[in-house]
């Protein structure tokens, strides 16, 4: 009964596919990010950009994946999530500029429906802007009064000359399974997932 799996490129990759190997999962050799796509006898690995992660587990193109909790929480997509694997901690969180202390009205962030649903929750009506290339700049260009995005040091913020007002969302790596798959690949995926948590726990405690 063979598996697909989808692998985020990128920061998450190599803990994710040692983690998958450590609980017994085979997987294919793959030759680094450029490759996106290894076939193996029992698994086929499907490498993604972290964000796709969760389409192509939820229609089945891939039976399980590791996404960060960030943008699976972005993606809005029906999935079982059975383990938080617990590498690849940051958080999502509001930033200005310092001294900036009048209305949003303007939010640009790679997360505009995690960014919406914060602004509804805390009765703030303002606009939010998608970009895909450096969100700090919208801060410190005017562009935003205030943006939505991964903090991991800090230290990127402090150079923009930005700071941290608020977390949003903290976010670790997650086990994603597709919910068809884990009925009918129940033999395989039920003791992978059972291994995944024990792994966890240990690291944990």
């Amino acid at each position: 009964m063979k598996l697909t799996v989808a692998l985020p490129k990128g920061r998450l990759f190599e803990a994710s596919h040692k983690a998958l190997r450590a609980a017994g999962l085979e997987l294919p050799t793959i030759a680094g990010e450029r490759e996106l796509w290894a076939r193996g006898d029992a698994t086929d690995l499907i490498l993604l950009r972290n964000g796709d992660v969760p389409v192509y587990v939820e229609l089945g193109i891939a039976d399980l994946g590791v996404v960060g909790k960030d943008n699976l929480e972005e993606s809005g997509r029906d999935l079982y999530e059975p383990v938080d694997l617990g590498f690849g901690a940051c958080r999502l969180s509001l930033i200005r500029r310092p001294g900036d202390a009048g209305p949003i009205r303007r939010v640009a962030s790679k997360y505009p429906g995690i960014t919406e649903r914060w602004l509804r929750a805390r009765g703030l009506a303002a606009d939010v802007i998608k970009l895909h290339g450096n969100v700090e700049l919208a801060a410190v260009t005017g562009l935003a009064d205030a943006v939505v995005d991964v903090v991991e040091t800090g230290t990127t913020l402090r150079k923009a000359g930005l700071e941290e007002r608020e977390v949003i969302l903290r976010s670790t790596a997650r086990l994603v399974v597709n919910k068809t798959a884990l009925k009918l690949k129940a033999e395989r995926l039920r003791p992978l997932i059972a291994r995944l948590r024990q792994a966890a726990k240990s690291a944990r405690s």
